[in-house]
């Protein structure tokens, strides 16, 4: 039987990546009529067992400021060409000009998998100094803007960015980065509903990309100030850090504080192992500072909590507070605060979950729309 040739691509992200291969590549490999490829960073792959028939392509090597990350798309070129796919799925923009010249040679459909809004991001994050920031955002944008027309398709991982990004037009399905369960355990360790108070030690987890925006540092500080009511309250993070000057700032603050774990830092850290910890954990904490850049994003890691059935703490913000409200799940608490003696009374007293983990915050109907969008371009 012939298959349809289906290529998902990210220059910067693994190969074995959570979205790309995890969620997106696993989905489509489901079709019996597709041949699923993921090209990516070099990374760790997973065993055939696990792969579902995905073959993997381990492209990319290179220094983030490097002549390699030039020289990638030549190899991106070759791949494809060697591969012939009928849908290309393409998640970094770096790679949308090459994507947009192949498909425009061949047979070819592009589907454009955006995961941030990049223009906001390097506008406003200040990771670039002065204008260049400024000025990568506009060269982002203007790429993003020049390809679309020739785009079939847009996946959204952000139901903010249909309204965001100027670029759609009706051409596109919002794809969020819902939780995803492991095969190797189940999905939650909690009984429903879930109550804090004989939770001891209790266990309090920061996971995913440790950085000051992402407010590792108010974690801690949070842990800290809890521990005055709560002894043995105890926080694992878990992650990678790009930077490493404020890694090292993080380690010299934790080093004097036993209560305080650290997962990772300078390497990546496997996903299976991010959500075995999620497991083994009672609250998670995303003390995010407002920024324009997340305030309107949903981060992966909040379905993952409510998902293992953790009681969640976030900052304040509207659209994290509907969901926390909607299933009991959790508090808003604005990390800028001192934490006080009624404020923990509350968090230990209340009672979570109390209809059971919902059904929202799962990958399943976000694997049915993957499925149905692909399979109308590639003719299945």
């Amino acid at each position: 039987m012939f298959r349809k040739r289906i290529l998902l691509a990210s220059l910067l992200k693994p190969a074995s990546d959570t979205r790309l291969y995890e969620k997106i590549g696993k989905s489509l490999a489901k079709i019996p009529q597709a041949e699923v490829h993921v090209a990516g960073f070099e990374s760790v792959l997973p065993s055939s067992s696990d792969a579902n028939g995905i073959i993997f392509h381990p492209l990319f090597s290179f220094n983030r400021l490097s002549v390699g990350r030039l020289t990638a798309q030549k190899k991106f070129w070759n791949l494809l060409r060697e591969i012939k796919p009928e849908v290309l799925v393409v998640a970094t923009h770096e790679l949308l000009p090459v994507a947009w010249l192949y498909c425009k040679r061949h047979a070819c459909r592009l589907v454009y998998d955006v995961r941030e809004n990049y223009f906001l991001n390097l506008t406003t994050q200040q990771v670039y100094p002065g204008l260049l920031g400024k000025a990568l955002g506009l060269l982002v944008r203007g790429i993003e803007k020049a390809v679309a027309p020739s785009v079939s398709h847009f996946f959204l991982a952000e139901e903010a960015y249909a309204q965001e990004l100027p670029f759609l037009g009706n051409r596109f399905t919002v794809v969020q980065n819902k939780y995803l369960p492991s095969s190797v355990f189940t999905s939650t360790h909690q009984k429903n509903p879930v109550s804090l108070r004989e939770a001891r030690p209790l266990r309090l987890l920061y996971s995913g990309t440790i950085s000051r925006l992402y407010g590792v540092l108010e974690a801690v500080k949070f842990t800290q100030q809890l521990r005055t009511w709560v002894p043995e309250a105890e926080l694992t993070i878990i992650g990678y850090c790009a930077d490493k000057g404020f890694l090292q700032e993080l380690k010299q603050h934790i080093q004097p504080l036993p209560f305080v774990r650290l997962i990772g830092g300078d390497a990546l850290v496997p996903h299976q192992e991010i959500l075995k910890q999620e497991q083994q954990h009672h609250l998670g904490l995303l003390p995010y500072h407002p920024h324009p850049s997340t305030f309107t994003c949903i981060p992966t890691k909040l379905y993952e909590y409510m998902g293992n059935g953790l009681v969640v703490i976030t900052e304040e913000n509207p659209l994290w507070a509907t969901l926390l409200e909607r299933a009991t799940a959790g508090i808003s608490y604005s990390f800028s605060q001192e934490l006080t003696s009624p404020k923990v009374e509350i968090l230990l007293n209340q009672t979570y979950y109390l209809n059971g983990i919902p059904k929202e915050v799962f990958w399943l109907g976000e694997e049915r729309k993957v499925q149905r969008i692909i399979q109308g371009l590639a003719g299945l």
